[in-house]
């Protein structure tokens, strides 16, 4: 199952203490998954599915490795926005399924959940399988936060030798510094930016 496009939505949830996105990036937020249905692109999202116990979780984080409680499962806080939820998704937890069989599990499937316990969504081992059956041409990203979880998957992805784009008006990061120093970085390896208006015009 080749895709010409993914569109990946990363961490866009409902717990208030993290990159809550602004009135106007819901809209784009909205508009693009919206078009994205209507072009019959394949949704890849991917959630937080944390419990008290994960290493990543800490009373004192240090917001780089270690973050307050977020996304708490069967929570309020883990539940996407509205404007992003997927409406039938295909949840892929952290149990391995054989990569062989990822082809056949994801097949006519237009929406795919990624569940996590870290930031970096390669720690589902369903990911790397699932980019493998998928194989698009370009990963279209957004979603927060810019400087931890897009930053790690657009890395993942660079390394593996995938075109990304990031739609820099549907994202926000956590710190300003270095959320400027991860667009630079990703500019310098070849990701492109857009805007969400320029997405759905490309879609069309």
């Amino acid at each position: 199952m080749t895709a010409r496009r993914l569109l990946l939505a990363l961490l866009l949830s409902t717990t208030p203490a993290f990159a809550a996105p602004t009135i106007d990036e819901v809209h784009a937020l909205d508009a693009k998954c919206e078009a994205a249905r209507a072009a019959k692109l394949v949704h890849v999202a991917s959630a937080d599915d944390h419990e008290l116990t994960d290493p990543e979780i800490s009373h004192t984080p240090d917001f780089q490795n270690t973050y307050p409680a977020h996304c708490l499962r069967g929570t309020r806080g883990a539940e996407k926005i509205l404007e992003t939820k997927q409406r039938d998704p295909l949840p892929l937890a952290l149990l391995p399924f054989p990569p062989g069989l990822v082809p056949q599990l994801i097949a006519g499937r237009r929406e795919i959940l990624l569940l996590k316990k870290n930031f970096n969504v390669f720690t589902n081992p369903n990911t790397e399988p699932l980019l493998d059956a998928l194989d698009p041409e370009e990963i279209i990203v957004f979603g927060v936060a810019t400087d931890v979880c897009d930053d790690a998957a657009i890395r993942g992805f660079l390394l593996r030798g995938r075109r990304v784009r990031f739609v820099e008006d549907a994202a926000r990061g956590l710190d300003e510094a270095r959320t400027a120093a991860c667009e630079a970085d990703w500019r310098a390896r070849g990701v492109e930016f857009s805007t969400a208006e320029e997405v759905i015009a490309s879609l069309g």
